[in-house]
């Protein structure tokens, strides 16, 4: 792209002006948002949700492969899954960003259309933030603002014996795309001049750059009066956030691999890896999809809905966590998703 725009051109309250231009509010609970020192908010008797998360470059995202519209709408997505995970709806966010000189305003505008699109589509306010300059790269940290009714926010905790697992969507897609994705940057720092032809992928593709937060599911929900016992959204693998419910729940589990939902696409993907679907949907992340217990008599509500899978059941604690394979041989259920401090 010619002609681009350095920060330095514009300073930062340039940028600000620039990046939150034609934002508008969406929600009653967002008194006042950009342009104070604090964003005012009212929520009255609700219970208010707040949850950050942090994208850095190179951890998180490779720009070799991570177009930055996707990113910006990958940033808050993430952020709004927390919200929806503990039954509650997101409502404002505020944006921290941390660039170094190579980005130019113009690309940092493309980042902001991500965010702002995915705001738009989900009914989110950006309601303030930072920006600073940093040595090298980026980082992204979005907190989220949400709320939920009192008698309906779900924690990890509630799971109860004899209680249905179940998860929404197909998992493992997102890992699937990203083993795609860091195949073709091997191939094209051999070769800058190949021409990858990856439209093959697209789906688990898109599972990994533009991943979507579980809105409808919650909206279900509440169209069938159905409140989850407990809930996690699948960020490090449903292994690793099954066995979170179960230590906060203070419960044992049977997960039956057979009933694990996997996409065609994902499974074949795999496959070319010499990865096990199962395997990899067990412990591959960043599928955000919704994993939850109800109580069996919520069984009649969920059994025919397209997008749910009962994929397990709650059991005491003394019985401990396990994995049930289709050979009906069971072995100990074991976290081996994406750990920040293991090696």
């Amino acid at each position: 792209m010619d002609n681009l725009t350095d920060l330095s051109q514009i300073g930062e309250f340039g940028l600000i002006s620039k990046l939150t231009e034609g934002t508008n509010i969406k929600n009653s609970s967002t008194l006042f948002g950009i342009g104070d020192d604090c964003a005012g908010l009212s929520y009255k008797d609700k219970i208010v949700l707040v949850s950050t998360d942090a994208m850095i470059e190179g951890i998180h995202f490779d720009m070799t492969y991570s177009p930055l519209k996707h990113l910006g709408y990958k940033a808050c997505v993430t952020n709004f899954s927390d919200v929806y995970a503990m039954n509650g709806t997101p409502r404002q966010i505020l944006i921290s960003l941390s660039v170094s000189s190579k980005y130019s305003l113009e690309a940092l505008e493309e980042l902001y259309a991500g965010i702002k699109l995915a705001c738009e589509r989900y009914g989110v306010d950006i309601v303030g933030g930072d920006t600073t300059s940093a040595k090298q790269g980026m980082l992204i940290s979005i907190t989220v603002i949400g709320e939920a009714n009192k008698e309906e926010v779900v924690k990890r905790s509630g799971a109860n014996i004899n209680d249905l697992v179940c998860v929404t969507g197909d998992l493992g897609g997102a890992y699937a795309g990203l083993l795609v994705l860091q195949r073709e940057k091997v191939s094209f720092m051999a070769n800058p001049n190949s021409q990858p032809d990856i439209s093959a992928y697209d789906y688990v593709l898109q599972r990994q750059l533009k991943p979507e937060a579980q809105k409808t599911t919650i909206e279900w929900f509440k169209s069938k009066n159905i409140i989850p016992t407990s809930m996690i959204d699948i960020s490090d693998g449903l292994a690793s956030e099954l066995l979170h419910i179960c230590k906060a729940s203070k419960k044992g589990c049977e997960l039956y691999m057979e009933k694990i939902p996997i996409d065609y696409q994902t499974a074949r993907t795999l496959e070319e890896f010499k990865i096990l679907p199962e395997t990899g949907a067990l412990n591959g992340g960043e599928d955000y999809e919704l994993l939850f217990t109800v109580s069996q008599k919520d069984y009649d509500k969920i059994k025919d809905e397209k997008n749910i899978s009962i994929i397990g059941y709650i059991t005491e604690e003394n019985r401990g966590c396990k994995l049930v394979t289709p050979q009906n041989t069971t072995m100990d259920l074991k976290a081996q998703g994406f750990d920040h401090y293991k090696q």
